[in-house]
């Protein structure tokens, strides 16, 4: 329930609080720079958000073996305004699998079937463009499972381009949000039976 304006979960501890315009895409958060009893407050939160998962994801692995986390994300393709075209399609994946942080060999085979499931769903009558690495490679969240959880813990980014929304005004498509939802169910049973 916070911005990531307050903090970046998504990024390292040293960057999670923007100070500066450049660390927040060049927008203005601040009118003044923050006081270092609110940045201490914000990683407080931060430190506690990964607190918290390492004990959920360590449970999960004493009791599993091996977990996968979709790290959900979205992304904006409209960045000229709300009436210019969008951004090329070529360069704008409608799902952007980030891989960067991962072992590729010991992962590689459960995220091709991830990614050849979801592009084989019938999204509306159509597939979607899914690829890899192309608009974001993944950031410290999956960066911080594969390093704290190396031989049990896989973690997915999934970037969404905001085809189901109007990311201008926020409206959301229900019909398409929903459609998502089922198309990444669609991958848990490919998932469930990869053998790692």
């Amino acid at each position: 329930m916070h911005s990531r304006f307050e903090v970046d979960l998504n990024r390292p501890r040293e960057k999670a609080v923007y100070i500066k315009p450049e660390d927040a895409w060049g927008l203005h958060v601040w009118k003044e720079r923050p006081d270092e009893q609110l940045i201490r407050r914000s990683l407080a939160g931060y430190d506690a958000f990964y607190s918290e998962v390492r004990t959920l994801l360590t449970d999960v692995a004493q009791h599993f073996k091996h977990f996968v986390v979709f790290d959900l994300h979205s992304y904006n393709h409209r960045r000229q305004g709300p009436s210019a075209p969008p951004a090329d399609a070529e360069g704008n994946p409608e799902v952007n699998i980030g891989t960067g942080n991962m072992d590729r060999q010991k992962w590689g085979p459960l995220i091709q079937r991830f990614m050849e499931d979801l592009r084989n769903f019938n999204f509306m009558g159509r597939h979607l463009d899914v690829r890899e690495n192309i608009k974001f490679r993944g950031g410290q969240f999956a960066r911080w499972i594969y390093e704290s959880f190396p031989n049990s813990g896989c973690a997915i980014a999934i970037e969404f381009k905001k085809f189901f929304m109007d990311e201008w005004t926020g409206e959301p498509d229900m019909m398409k949000i929903n459609t998502i939802q089922r198309a990444l169910h669609a991958t848990l049973h490919g998932i469930s039976t990869q053998s790692i």
